[in-house]
């Protein structure tokens, strides 16, 4: 008799992505605690040691986000970067090709842990879907009810 499932059930081969808005709230919160043990560990108006910290941060929060949510993690890094981590602090300026840049190098980093772990998830789900997969119980034959099989009932060991 034919049983009809449907695919939907079980385990999901590949993890679902954080949502958007706590991605952002980690940017926020990271981007802040970062910014600040720059400025305390080696002195403010740093941001050399500040962008490959935050360019991190949005790598590692890309890890588990949504591709949709990287130009906002971008976004927030870079506010606490030009914020509080070149001078004056808390004011907000526009240099052109400098901030262009650092966007760019966050928005990048972001893309890059998303696809890089959209990539481990899918090379994870394939390994265990795969269909040419062969299970060891079944090359040798030593598997549980393989002694019951007619043909193999009254074999010989030699």
């Amino acid at each position: 008799m034919i049983e009809w499932m449907p695919l939907g059930t079980g385990a999901r081969p590949v993890p679902q992505p954080v949502a958007t808005p706590l991605v952002w709230a980690g940017a926020g919160g990271g981007a802040l605690a970062l910014v600040a043990v720059v400025n305390i560990v080696v002195g403010p108006d740093r941001p050399e040691l500040a962008l490959p910290a935050l360019s991190l941060l949005a790598a590692l929060l890309g890890v588990c986000a949504r591709f949709t949510a990287a130009p906002g993690t971008a976004l927030l890094c870079w506010l606490f970067l030009n914020g509080f981590a070149i001078p004056p602090a808390g004011a907000l300026t526009w240099a052109g090709h400098r901030d262009t840049t650092w966007l760019a190098c966050l928005l990048t980093a972001a893309l890059i842990g998303t696809a890089l772990a959209r990539l481990a998830h899918a090379r994870a789900a394939y390994r265990r879907l795969a269909p040419g997969r062969a299970r060891p119980d079944l090359a040798t034959g030593d598997g549980p009810y393989d002694s019951a099989r007619p043909d193999r009932r009254h074999r010989p060991e030699w």
